[in-house]
């Protein structure tokens, strides 16, 4: 296998229900984490970027949450339907503003 050029992290967290902080898993990252796999092997990706399962990013409010290596993009409230979007972004195209999470998730 190639080393991959990018690598893409989506929190799979789960709580129990009724936690506080909620989670990625209760919000759909396993779907999320299958179209995301789909997406890349039809687009010709899946040797260039890697897909891993991952557990909490932070913004568990927020999920699903994925996050995007080398360029330390973050994204947050992630769907199937956001995976073209994202495979614009690591096929050369710009980050999905929308999707982005807020600067204090960082800091």
């Amino acid at each position: 296998m190639p080393r991959p050029e990018q690598h893409v992290f989506v929190c799979v967290q789960t709580r129990p229900a009724g936690h506080p902080r909620g989670s990625c898993g209760q919000s759909g990252s396993g779907d999320l984490l299958q179209a995301l796999g789909l997406g890349l092997q039809q687009a010709g990706l899946a040797e260039r970027v890697a897909l891993t399962s991952c557990g909490c990013l932070g913004p568990c409010g927020d999920g699903p949450s994925v996050l995007v290596y080398p360029q330390g993009v973050l994204y947050v409230g992630v769907s199937r339907g956001d995976v073209p979007s994202i495979l614009d972004h690591l096929t050369g195209g710009e980050p999905v503003t929308r999707l982005l999470a807020p600067a204090t998730v960082w800091s």
